[in-house]
């Protein structure tokens, strides 16, 4: 489900894992792995405990987990800012045709 190109942007940014706690415990999934168990639930909208164990992304719960690590830590806003600047310098973006709305930029009190 991730392609290369894609793990070759995000693997940089997720932080490294942490140290195991003792000896014994079921091995740690591979990020590759939950970050396709994160795209799977996200894409296809099924509940986090309901991620398939067929798809060896390890259980839903491992999965949410690392989403909620990762954001801590800004990996999907590294990773936004690493897809727009390859977009951009492969010329596919079009800086001159963007737009902002009230959503994006937070109005100054009165402004209207």
């Amino acid at each position: 489900m991730v392609d290369d190109r894609l793990w070759e942007l995000i693997a940089p940014l997720i932080p490294p894992q942490p140290p195991p706690r003792g000896p014994g415990g079921r091995p740690r999934i591979e990020d590759r792995a939950a970050l396709e168990g994160i795209l799977f639930v996200l894409h296809t909208g099924c509940r986090w405990r309901d991620l398939p164990p067929a798809l060896g992304c390890g259980s839903g719960h491992t999965a949410w987990r690392r989403l909620r690590q990762w954001q801590g830590a800004g990996v999907w806003e590294k990773l936004h800012r690493a897809v727009l600047e390859e977009l951009s310098e492969q010329e596919i973006l079009d800086w001159s045709r963007a737009s902002i709305d009230a959503v994006s930029v937070r109005a100054k009190r009165g402004a209207s």
